[in-house]
């Protein structure tokens, strides 16, 4: 039995690994009516949680994605993705396995290289760069310099789980057409902070609740505002902040969010909080911040470290 586990083994392996390819294949198949109907209906979308629609992205960006990239008109996309893991879930593949593009991808999951080529469709067809790295202040534009994508980016994303306000700063105005951006959705649609820069910052270790990380939409918006950028809504998940350049936004149709209140996007409704085992734990939404209460994070009203509790 032993021996036939053993001849059987590879073999199993290649027929796992074409059936996944061929799903693959099948979802994107299976998103041409969606993405086609989006197209002829530019002009009439007004509501960005219409176009939540999951391809490749965790949840929900490929939709809204492809919205703007159509609203804008662009073609042969030059992207960048700062946090994409092995890349089966990203917010860039479905560009990557669909249209014609130039893209550059970093990470510092170990193995990088190989993981995102098992987890490709069809790796040879688009240009990827792919750079094995943790970015951080300190790199980030060294990393675009040295790879040419310092220009001309039609569409830069970054989730990274923790210190994405620290590396946005660093980014040069206008970087791209289009800017998505992870932020916490539990500060809240009031606080502005964002947790301290801090060398390999880790979520859990920070807090084990896996529950302070990152930055509270309002400062996303800000920054990004001078960055010369206008907010156009987030995803249906309430975590992926999407802005588009004010050099292009005339051309997006979607009503405009009041940024004046930012509840709306910032009442996710997700569960992932850790108990000090590392076990899920459930907590709801509404109790998420007293559980942090005692985190600090940079106000950045005053750029003054503080524990949450000083400001609630």
């Amino acid at each position: 039995m032993k021996i036939l586990n053993n001849i059987y083994k590879p073999f199993l392996r290649r027929f796992n690994f074409f059936l996944e390819k061929k799903f693959e294949k099948q979802k994107i198949q299976n998103s041409k009516n969606f993405f086609f109907n989006l197209e002829l209906n530019l002009e009439k979308i007004e509501d960005i949680d219409s176009i939540n629609y999951k391809v490749f992205s965790q949840n929900g960006e490929d939709g809204i994605i492809q919205y703007l990239i159509k609203s804008l008109k662009l073609k042969n996309i030059k992207f960048i993705e700062i946090g994409t893991q092995d890349y089966s879930e990203s917010n860039t593949r479905y560009i990557f396995e669909s249209m014609r593009c130039n893209g550059l991808i970093v990470d510092p999951l170990k193995n990088l290289k190989n993981e995102v080529r098992k987890n490709t469709i069809d790796f040879w067809k688009n240009n990827l760069v792919i750079v094995n790295d943790l970015a951080t202040p300190e790199n980030i534009n060294f990393i675009l310099e040295k790879n040419d994508f310092d220009d001309k980016i039609d569409l830069f994303s970054i989730d990274i789980d923790g210190i994405d306000y620290w590396v946005i700063k660093e980014l040069k105005k206008n970087i791209s057409k289009i800017f998505v951006a992870e932020y916490n959705p539990y500060f809240g649609p009031d606080l502005e902070i964002t947790v301290p820069y801090i060398k390999n910052f880790h979520r859990t270790s920070y807090h084990y609740s896996n529950l302070c990380w990152g930055v509270s939409l309002k400062s996303l918006i800000k920054i990004m505002a001078d960055k010369n950028y206008s907010f156009v809504g987030s995803n249906e998940f309430r975590n992926n902040a999407f802005f588009v350049s004010n050099d292009y936004i005339d051309k997006i149709k979607l009503k405009k969010p009041n940024i004046e209140n930012l509840y709306e996007f910032t009442n996710a409704t997700y569960r992932e909080s850790r108990d000090k085992d590392g076990k899920l734990s459930f907590i709801e939404p509404k109790k998420i911040l007293e559980k942090i209460k005692d985190c600090e994070v940079i106000n950045l009203k005053d750029n003054k470290l503080v524990k949450i509790s000083e400001l609630l």
